[in-house]
């Protein structure tokens, strides 16, 4: 497998983490690491009115150990494409902690 690790991008406080989300799922989960870094996760959550974005932050705060205030969703609020910001970690443990969790 090759190393995922270089390709997240460390910000100036933290990282930013690529994301893809599919709602209404069974369940929430971690489904794979695509080529191109984007992190596929699928989320119990309907896409409305911000609840799958809501159930996201809340789902990877859990996955990552850190409080829900430090992830932000910087673009594609509204698209299942987006960039979740993390504040006070690196992406090499962003990317150890995903991959402990990938279903």
């Amino acid at each position: 497998m090759m190393s995922l690790s270089k390709k997240f991008s460390d910000g100036r406080k933290g990282s930013a983490l690529p994301v893809r989300v599919t709602p209404r799922a069974s369940r929430n989960e971690i489904v794979e690491i695509l080529s191109d870094s984007t992190v596929k996760i699928r989320l119990t959550a309907p896409p409305v009115e911000g609840a799958a974005n809501e159930e996201l932050i809340k789902f990877l705060a859990e996955v990552l150990g850190i409080s829900k205030s430090k992830l932000e969703i910087v673009a594609g609020a509204t698209g299942r494409d987006k960039l979740i910001s993390i504040l006070d970690m690196d992406s090499e443990e962003v990317h150890q902690k995903i991959l402990e969790h990938l279903s």
